[in-house]
């Protein structure tokens, strides 16, 4: 087999995989945000509730989501070392920035707000979960900083054969960053929105007794989704247009993109420098679900009666369709790294030179690995998460008051 061929496939496994924690996790926490700062504007004991309950099933994602990561990013080193070697001056900077935000200032940040219950003031509570949220924004925005970099290198020259960074002011305003960033920011929060409808939805057919708490969560699901499908697809088309004119070859053949392959077979030799069709099938559909999650907007008039809610069939509808902003956010990573090949950074490093020299069935065994690994991760994540949904939000041990201190049990009197 293709040492190449292998080692795509693996980098396109576990990055999917941690891929769909990212966006529950970024979607989640920005619910969360508000629940909790409404809870503490107004004294409603029902947002301490919502926030006890999605925050349980958000921290679940997160440390499962963590571990996920780290074994994504082993990856550089072990299969891609000429990445490493020859881009690692530009390339790991905005990740080094991701990874001291990521693991340093968002866990820990989390981890007072875990166990901050009931122990801190609420306003320091609530300024706890605003910090996560931030660094949560941040740590994505780092990522996308350099992946944009890889779809359109800028601010670098190439010295003895190693790309060196000379303008770090140009990796945050590099064309293909704002929109890009914009488009994954609103598919996390169509996720996040997605997912609280669809859990809440669950629990209204089932007629448990948080009726109105799960009614709210709907609610709140529904309008964050219909927000978000619109930016969605507003982020996503009015890519094409700064796409074009930085991967002139990524969506066509005209005579920008024809100068440059011409330009790429004097400089690397013959070769075929058109993506696979793959890359546009993925956008297709991604698009198609795309306009299906549009129709969320005909649902919101409907789901504020009370006795359409009762109906079910609209609840059934949201059920349906919980699956597709996942399925979408896998179609629209596909489009983004497959329509960039054969180019590992485009224009820059061809792929086939970014791998490692390892042989194949060192390259099928780890891609074995640690597909089993993320794939147990994922599986893992899911199953708690929906066993933790089912329980309700009847008592969550997320901010659970501590139990009073039980006073020892006094001996009886001894009579003479």
């Amino acid at each position: 087999m293709d040492t190449l061929l292998l080692a795509r496939l693996q980098f396109a496994t576990t990055t999917s995989i941690h891929f769909l924690f990212v966006v529950v996790t970024l979607g989640l926490v920005t619910l969360l945000v508000g629940m909790q700062t409404a809870g503490v504007l107004t004294g409603n004991p029902k947002w301490e509730r919502l926030t006890r309950f999605w925050g349980q099933l958000y921290v679940i994602n997160y440390v499962l989501g963590i571990a996920t990561g780290i074994v994504m990013e082993f990856q550089f080193g072990l299969n891609w070392s000429g990445l490493s070697r020859y881009v690692g001056n530009v390339f790991g900077a905005p990740l080094a920035i991701e990874t001291l935000v990521a693991f340093f200032l968002e866990s820990t940040f989390l981890g007072m707000w875990i166990f901050g219950w009931h122990r801190l003031r609420k306003g320091v509570h609530l300024a706890l979960l605003w910090g996560v949220a931030l660094t949560a924004y941040a740590s994505a925005f780092w990522i996308m900083v350099a992946n944009s970099w890889l779809q359109h290198p800028v601010g670098y020259e190439v010295r003895d054969g190693i790309a060196h960074l000379t303008d770090f002011g140009a990796l945050l305003t590099n064309p293909s960053l704002g929109m890009a960033f914009g488009h994954v920011v609103s598919a996390a929060l169509l996720v996040g929105g997605m997912l609280m409808a669809a859990v809440s939805a669950w629990h209204l057919i089932r007629r448990t007794p948080d009726f109105a708490l799960f009614r709210t969560s709907l609610r709140i699901g529904l309008v964050t989704s219909a927000l978000a499908i619109t930016l969605v697809q507003g982020f996503g088309f009015a890519q094409f247009g700064p796409v074009g004119e930085v991967q002139p070859t990524k969506f066509g053949q005209g005579p920008e993109a024809q100068a440059l392959i011409a330009d790429w077979t004097a400089r690397f030799g013959p070769g075929d420098y058109t993506p696979p069709v793959l890359a546009n099938v993925g956008l297709g559909f991604m698009i198609l679900i795309g306009f299906t999650l549009g129709c969320v907007w005909f649902l919101l008039p409907l789901l504020f009666r009370d006795w359409i809610i009762r109906l079910r069939f609209p609840l059934w509808l949201i059920l349906l369709g919980a699956p597709l902003p996942f399925v979408a956010v896998i179609l629209g990573w596909i489009a983004r790294e497959v329509g960039r090949q054969p180019w590992v950074a485009y224009g820059l490093l061809p792929t086939e030179q970014a791998v490692s020299g390892v042989g194949a069935p060192v390259m099928l065994t780890s891609l074995i690995g640690f597909s089993l690994l993320l794939g147990t991760l994922a599986v893992t994540n899911w199953v708690l998460l929906a066993r933790h949904a089912a329980r309700g939000a009847v008592d969550p041990a997320l901010g659970r008051p501590p139990a009073p201190p039980t006073e020892p049990a006094q001996p009886e009197p001894v009579l003479a």
